[in-house]
């Protein structure tokens, strides 16, 4: 699991994380990482982060998203 391993992760990735309420259930929560809690290089049950929405969990996937997704469309130049 890449969630173990803070060099991994980067501010503004997208991933799943599971909250402290959620354990039992293992009901994951997406968002954006706003801060990495974590100071070690490597935690077991995942690298603890708050997410742009200001939930904190820990890290049990990167969410693969396609690089177009985060940037605004191509623009088309006129030509004159």
């Amino acid at each position: 699991m890449d969630g173990c391993f803070r060099d991994k992760l980067r501010l503004g990735l997208c991933v799943d994380i599971i909250t402290k309420r959620d354990q039992r259930t293992g009901k994951l929560t997406r968002g954006t990482i706003r801060w990495i809690l974590t100071s070690k290089d490597y935690h077991s049950r995942g690298i603890k982060v708050m997410l742009s929405d200001r939930t904190v969990g820990r890290v049990q996937a990167i969410v693969e998203t396609n690089e177009n997704e985060n940037h605004e469309p191509p623009r088309t130049l006129d030509a004159e």
